[in-house]
């Protein structure tokens, strides 16, 4: 009886780690319908929830970050790694894996010590321009390498092996024809008739910054009939802008369609957006933080957008992922600490007058392989999972 294909996917933290993870599952499952798939993580990120929600079972291990602001825990982290490999190793025996994947963030670092110590095949995903610190130090561990962004394989031990396969991202936006599920998305958020729309995406957890911006947009631009802001503030601040907005006249206490409908809002607030397909068909514009994904998604979708860097990310690496999309024409940067409500304004509105524009940015962006990058990642996987492991331990 033949052993149905198990895959260990270590992914975890924040959202644009995760959400690819769930993208190569899912092209996992449509190459092998029976395979086995599951994750590795921590207890401290996203991954607890979204990957139990998305059907995936998630093993948990004692893990740091690879953070230089620990200070001095940071010279815990040759232990840490040892013990949460050791766990990982544990769990890849117990779901008989043939093969593990990183896909970047330091919950899947572990997965890959793990692998070196149990003798099995691995391979890494760098999802941005610059590599983060795990995938740094995980790239010396294995030999096979795929990365979103060509750039990414100067910034990687053994780069020049790596395979460019794009950023997984959910078949969904994939396949995402704009135009033929405009209507369903518009009917979706309560969009008022003929209202241009600006989504403003601040990530997995949302963004201060953007939030604070886009309450101002809609303060400022209050009374316009022309113009909806949907905003994505992330569960902690919901409230919070909601109350503001109505505070500024320019929203209501929920959905447009609601009990104070009669009050047409310019903005709406949402905590989080679980069809991004509706979300990205029913916007105009995109104002939005750098993450890898998200440009993923932006070039496969053909939205046009306005990119806000986060400026603490490691190595800046959002200015660098973001650069892909506006050196092309695709999309606007601007600083993070540049982004206000007069600034958005100067270069939102005029945008929003002409759409002419707007859509020769949405065809300025280079797809690349993003749209297939999750079955192409998936090919490599189970490639691997008919090569021979040898059992050796692993000393950092």
């Amino acid at each position: 009886m033949r052993t149905p294909l198990s895959v260990v996917i270590g992914a975890g933290g924040t959202g644009g780690h995760i959400y690819p993870g769930l993208a190569l599952a899912e092209a996992l499952r449509r190459a092998a319908p029976d395979a086995v798939i599951s994750f590795i993580g921590t207890e401290r990120g996203l991954e607890t929830t979204l990957i139990p929600a998305a059907g995936y079972r998630l093993h948990t291990v004692d893990m740091i970050p690879f953070d230089p602001s620990l200070g001095a825990k940071r010279f815990l982290l040759p232990a840490a790694l040892l013990r949460s490999g050791a766990q990982a190793r544990s769990v890849l025996r117990t779901q008989k894996a043939r093969v593990v994947v990183g896909m970047g963030g330091y919950p899947s670092a572990p997965a890959i010590v793990g692998a070196k110590m149990a003798g099995l095949p691995s391979v890494i995903h760098e999802s941005n321009a610059v590599p983060g610190r795990a995938n740094q130090f995980a790239a010396r561990l294995t030999e096979h390498l795929t990365v979103a962004f060509d750039g990414s394989r100067a910034h990687l031990s053994g780069g020049e092996r790596a395979r460019t396969v794009g950023m997984p991202i959910a078949a969904s936006l994939a396949a995402l024809d704009r135009p033929a599920l405009r209507e369903e998305a518009r009917r979706a958020f309560g969009i008022p008739e003929g209202a241009r729309v600006v989504l403003f995406n601040g990530g997995s957890l949302g963004a201060a910054r953007l939030t604070a911006a886009a309450v101002g947009l809609a303060a400022r631009w209050r009374g316009r009939g022309d113009v909806h802001l949907l905003i994505k503030t992330g569960p902690a601040a919901l409230a919070e802008t909601r109350q503001k907005l109505i505070q500024a006249g320019a929203g209501t206490a929920g959905h447009p369609h609601g009990p104070d409908a009669g009050v047409r809002p310019v903005a709406q607030a949402v905590p989080y957006l679980d069809r991004m397909d509706l979300a990205y068909a029913v916007a105009d514009l995109v104002v939005c933080r750098a993450g890898s994904a998200t440009i993923a998604e932006l070039a496969t979708t053909g939205v046009p957008a306005v990119l806000v860097p986060y400026p603490h990310a490691p190595g800046d690496h959002q200015t660098h992922n973001a650069r892909v999309l506006s050196d092309a024409g695709a999309a606007y940067l601007v600083p993070d600490a540049e982004t206000t409500a007069d600034r958005l304004a100067d270069i939102v509105g005029p945008l929003l007058a002409d759409p002419a524009r707007l859509a020769v940015m949405g065809r300025a962006a280079d797809p690349g392989h993003h749209a297939r990058a999750a079955d192409l990642l998936a090919e490599t996987v189970i490639r691997l999972a008919g090569q021979p492991t040898t059992a050796r331990e692993f000393t950092p």
